[in-house]
């Protein structure tokens, strides 16, 4: 009987059914759409933020417990503990290896600039040796580059990058970028030709290089003569040594856990430990860094870190704000129109009661086109919503989000609740029709 009159109620109100699917079908496609942008937003925004830099510094143990004291150049490294460049694979070897976007090992020192295109000059540099695109074998991928062209991409080059790619390369001049203030200070241009000599005690090598590039970074490089790693070691006769390494890696936010194991890591239990530890936040993947690398203290760069993790929060606070305001929005519209439907139905609403049906089948048959409306919405909503969220994603990101299909579910009940609840007052009023009164127009 109830199947016979959800037919009959269909076949001659198709109009108003119409409008009810259409307010749920808006409703549906925004909140689909939403709930998949919200979803991937967290790692296609993290990938964006990656332009603030690294946001993990590895360093020796023993070099960050001690205190920074003034030394004369010549003495500089004298005494400094390092990290062993054999080790840089076991960053990509972590339980999150695969969450580390790049890193580049650092090693810093003062040289004396003494001769410019063949000039001789007298003038002091600070060298930084570093990675640019440099190929580092891992065991997953054998082909894995990785560089200040990953993790900065903040750096600003006009000219070429410098090439550090080819590691049989003997007789290719070395390549460097300057910082734009040392280069303006120094009158360098692109192509110029700089030897120079560390200053140290040991046995060295003159560092020759070919200005490739002009670096504009904001920071500390741009004061800076920017050398592969390689050739610096050789200079200074480290090889194989480096003083820190600065580590990209794609986090979450930070919450309450994530922040009691950075005060007390032993203050969490063994189920809170689990969990910190198998979630990539900043903290979990920087003890993990430690565990990996051998004498060496992992601090993460909070500046850069915590900015994520607001940013990234504050975009879906935003996100689940205009998804309510979606569905409350469909519910007013829903009731509204469920309403105009009883008043246009309460004929039939009076004559079924005179004929003995109970308030629970009356009601019964509002909720059951409701669910009915509530489901066909919800489907042709998460339809518009997967292309809504390929829009969406091709104008913020250059690339569709990808449309988690736990959104299918989520967005059938949430259109079926929204049609019921915007079905609930009107049906409530349902009780306060008396037949002899609704028969007879009054």
């Amino acid at each position: 009987m109830l199947l016979r009159m959800l037919l009959q109620s269909w076949k001659h109100g198709l109009r108003r059914k119409f409008l009810a699917i259409f307010t749920i079908f808006l409703a549906a496609g925004l909140v689909s759409a939403l709930l998949a942008v919200s979803i991937d937003i967290g790692d296609k925004m993290a990938k964006e933020l990656k332009s603030y830099g690294a946001n993990i510094l590895i360093e020796p143990a023993a070099q960050a417990a001690l205190p920074q004291v003034d030394q004369e150049r010549e003495n500089l490294l004298l005494g400094q503990d390092f990290l062993d460049e054999k080790e840089l694979p076991n960053i990509k070897d972590i339980f999150w290896g695969n969450n580390i976007v790049g890193f580049a090992p650092q090693l810093n020192a003062p040289f004396e600039l003494i001769s410019h295109n063949g000039q001789t000059v007298q003038q002091d540099i600070s060298v930084l040796g570093t990675f640019f695109n440099y190929p580092i074998g891992i065991p997953d991928d054998p082909d894995y580059h990785t560089g200040q062209k990953i993790i900065s991409p903040y750096w600003q080059v006009e000219g070429k990058w410098a090439d550090d790619s080819d590691k049989s390369a003997v007789n290719t001049p070395t390549q460097a970028l300057v910082g734009r203030q040392l280069a303006a200070n120094a009158n360098i241009h692109i192509g110029d030709r700089l030897q120079l000599i560390p200053f140290t005690d040991k046995p060295t090598a003159l560092l020759n290089v070919v200005v490739s590039g002009i670096l504009s970074s904001g920071g500390n490089e741009e004061n800076q003569l920017i050398v592969p790693l390689q050739a610096v070691q050789n200079s200074l006769n480290l090889h194989g040594k480096v003083q820190s390494v600065r580590v990209s890696a794609l986090t979450v936010p930070e919450n309450d856990l994530s922040r009691k194991a950075r005060e007390n890591l032993e203050a969490l239990d063994a189920e809170e430990y689990d969990r910190w530890y198998c979630t990539a936040y900043v903290s979990s993947i920087a003890h993990q860094l430690e565990e990996a690398v051998s004498g060496a203290v992992v601090r993460p760069i909070w500046q850069v870190a915590a900015s994520e993790g607001v940013v990234i929060e504050k975009i879906q606070l935003l996100l689940a704000v205009v998804t309510l305001a979606a569905l409350l929005a469909s519910a007013m519209g829903i009731a509204s129109l469920m309403t105009s439907n009883i008043i246009e139905r309460s004929k039939e609403i009076g004559l079924m009661k005179a004929l003995g049906a109970d308030q629970t089948e009356i009601n019964l048959l509002f909720y059951s086109e409701a669910a009915l409306s509530g489901i066909l919405g919800g489907l042709l909503g998460c339809l518009a919503g997967w292309g809504l969220a390929g829009i969406i994603g091709d104008a913020l990101f250059g690339q569709p989000l990808s449309f988690a299909w736990i959104v299918v579910p989520c967005v059938l009940f949430l259109s079926v609740l929204i049609a019921l609840i915007g079905t609930w007052f009107p049906a409530h009023r349902i009780t306060k029709l008396y037949p002899i009164e609704v028969l007879y127009g009054r």
